[in-house]
């Protein structure tokens, strides 16, 4: 039990700790807001998903050490040379995925192009999506399939170890927008956390985006555990963000479109890319990726 209980420490870790911490970030940008006046305009949801992940980051290394990690390699990192391959089929797979399921969101009316898009605007939306899926793709796949997958294997069984990843996973996708009513106090945060977790009472919004989330986190894990290293999964992850990215900013609810089956402009929570995504895992499990079984599976006892 002890990979489960190391996994359950971290996870109260990140929450915890990470409401905690809020009010103090908060506190420190309204301190800094007359240097960058921007700051003073965050809401404190924004502050406390900021908080969260720097936590999540920063108990990388000591939940992997309490799984028996000793180096990076062991997470997926290794170097680069003679991986682009795997990297950009990746990114390849990602895009051409979820950009299918855009094409045909829009083709069929479900969503509609925002009626005009500044040259200059389109610009700056290409670069951050392109910032975003760079950062989401690196971090999040070390996090969650580096981490939390790669640790979990070294003491179960790989198959149980990605559910159980893929689970934690989706559940970190899946928190709410909250909203504060009143000054920031110390425990802001804490208050916050029953908002948060309050998607998962929604019968609506967990199918399909629940699913799809625990499905693309499920192809993510076995695309790590078959190429031996990250870089597939990381190419393959920033091609999804960078199509939801864009897709997001450029498009439009339709009136009166299903969005039950189209999803919304996160995309994922319509059942069309849910089909994608099982689709893609099918393709992927095709691909010559170099697969690497016997490493990766702890010893019959």
């Amino acid at each position: 039990m002890r990979p489960l209980r190391a996994l359950v420490i971290y996870i109260a870790w990140i929450f915890i700790g990470g409401a905690l911490l809020a009010p103090w970030l908060d506190w420190l940008l309204r301190a800094c807001s007359h240097l960058f006046p921007r700051l003073a305009t965050v809401p404190f949801h924004r502050v406390l998903d900021r908080s969260f992940l720097m936590l999540a980051l920063a108990g990388i290394w000591p939940l992997l050490r309490s799984l028996g990690a000793t180096s990076w390699r062991e997470v997926g990192i290794i170097p680069p040379y003679g991986q682009s391959r795997k990297f950009f089929g990746g990114l390849l797979v990602g895009l051409v995925s979820l950009a299918v399921v855009a094409g045909i969101v829009v083709g069929a009316g479900g969503r509609v192009f925002m009626k005009s898009v500044p040259p200059r605007d389109a610009v700056g939306i290409v670069i951050g999506a392109l910032g975003t899926a760079a950062a989401v793709g690196v971090l999040e796949e070390i996090l969650f399939r580096g981490a939390v997958f790669g640790g979990l294997r070294r003491v179960l069984h790989w198959p149980f170890a990605l559910a159980i990843s893929s689970v934690v996973y989706a559940l970190a996708h899946f928190f709410l927008p909250s909203q504060l009513a009143g000054p920031v106090k110390w425990d802001s945060g804490l208050v916050l956390l029953p908002q948060v977790f309050a998607g998962f009472g929604d019968i609506r919004a967990l199918l399909p985006g629940f699913l799809s989330l625990t499905l693309a986190g499920a192809l993510l894990g076995a695309a790590y555990q078959r190429t031996g290293n990250l870089y597939f999964s990381i190419g393959l992850h920033a091609g999804w963000v960078f199509v939801l990215r864009i897709y997001s900013q450029i498009t439009d609810v339709a009136p009166g479109a299903p969005t039950w089956f189209w999803g919304s402009g996160k995309m994922t929570d319509g059942w069309l890319t849910f089909l994608a995504i099982a689709v893609t895992g099918v393709v992927v499990l095709y691909l010559p990726l170099g697969e690497r079984r016997g490493t990766y599976t702890i010893p019959q006892k």
